[in-house]
């Protein structure tokens, strides 16, 4: 591992930051204190909401962690298509007995509050979604001592990645969980994305700053697949989603190994965005309808996900997932980065002596 890294968490598994209330302080300590990295994700909170969990998981922990932010997205010109997917979304909206909620309920994600609160009070990483802070973000934060990654899905997002001076860069293939985290949303690259070991070998050979790989990972001998390909770390979230710390709804967890959702695809549907989920009747009605207009459609659907989770339908939830999905194990956090190390480490014993990993 690149001693960019190295020296924060013993072995090379990051726990991926899960918006929505699933990445909370228990999960992240409990994957730190087994010697991975945990990650909590302050996406969709307040500043002041991310500050508190931070506090949280000091209390739990002493080892270190990392916060998630989102880049605050451009506007999205085009509300009539807004206003024509919240006219199809009524019958959603009749069925649960809810309200469809305000699309222009921000845009930002209060990022710049949040990066006030992180500049304060100083923690050892924190990551970036869906686009490249500014170099003086990255050094001010530099300054205060914190260690900082950025999503890229492309070699050229990487290239900005390392332009910006980030100390590290996640190749996110297309195999992952939730949100692709691509710089500019484009919907004319919907369906283009590049699978994760063809992404480490680019971005690779594109950069000189170190690579984390995340995508679909589930099993130590993966991550010792993408060690092998370039990279210095996996981050998982998927494999963590299923843990008892995880703060995921029960019907979320229990869907990952349910054969009623044999699949998942990528999808506009509940946010906007591409992100990868299990297969629902949900996904499969409004999928083909929706608006490339993030945050807006995230926050049309929000009452309507929480009222289908309220109502116990899993059919009309966000079932985010990986393709590695049917995989989850059922372990707690700590024991599964103890399990995930010791088949990693088989996993290289048996690549050494040129046998079977598995």
């Amino acid at each position: 591992m690149s001693s960019a890294l190295t020296d924060l968490f013993p072995h090379p598994i990051v726990q991926a930051p899960m918006a929505g209330g699933v990445s909370v302080p228990q999960l992240a300590a409990a994957v730190s204190e087994a010697g991975g990295l945990g990650f909590l994700a302050a996406g969709y909170k307040t500043a002041d909401g991310m500050y508190q969990e931070i506090k949280q998981l000091r209390g739990l922990t002493t080892r270190p962690f990392g916060v998630n932010l989102f880049m605050p997205q451009p506007e999205y010109a085009e509300s009539g298509a807004v206003e024509v997917y919240a006219h199809q979304l009524a019958g959603e909206a009749a069925w649960y007995e809810t309200e469809l909620g305000d699309p222009d309920s921000g845009r930002d994600d209060g990022y710049d509050a949040k990066l006030a609160v992180l500049l304060d009070n100083p923690v050892p990483v924190v990551s970036f979604h869906f686009g490249v802070p500014s170099r003086d973000v990255l050094d001010s934060l530099r300054r205060a001592g914190t260690r900082t990654l950025v999503t890229a899905t492309t070699a050229e997002e990487a290239l900005a990645v390392e332009r910006a001076g980030a100390d590290a860069v996640i190749a996110q293939g297309v195999e992952a969980a939730g949100h692709q985290g691509t710089h500019r949303d484009i919907p004319e690259n919907d369906g283009s994305g590049i699978g994760l070991l063809s992404l480490i070998a680019q971005v690779s050979e594109a950069v000189s700053i170190p690579v984390v790989a995340a995508g679909g990972i589930m099993r130590g001998s993966q991550i010792a697949a993408v060690l092998a390909a370039g990279a210095c770390a996996a981050q998982l979230g998927t494999a963590f989603l299923a843990t008892p710390e995880s703060g995921a709804n029960a019907l979320h967890k229990q869907a990952l190994t349910n054969p009623l959702f044999a699949r998942t695809e990528l999808t506009r549907a509940f946010s906007g965005r591409p992100a990868r989920g299990l297969v629902n009747r949900f996904l499969r009605e409004h999928g083909p309808y929706a608006p490339a207009a993030y945050p807006e459609i995230h926050h049309l659907t929000s009452p309507l996900r929480k009222a289908a989770a309220k109502a116990g339908d899993a059919q009309g939830m966000a079932l985010w997932a990986g393709q590695g999905h049917r995989m989850a194990r059922e372990l707690p956090a700590g024991e599964l980065v103890e399990v995930l190390a010791a088949e990693l480490a088989a996993a290289r014993t048996a690549l050494s002596a040129g046998g079977d990993g598995r």
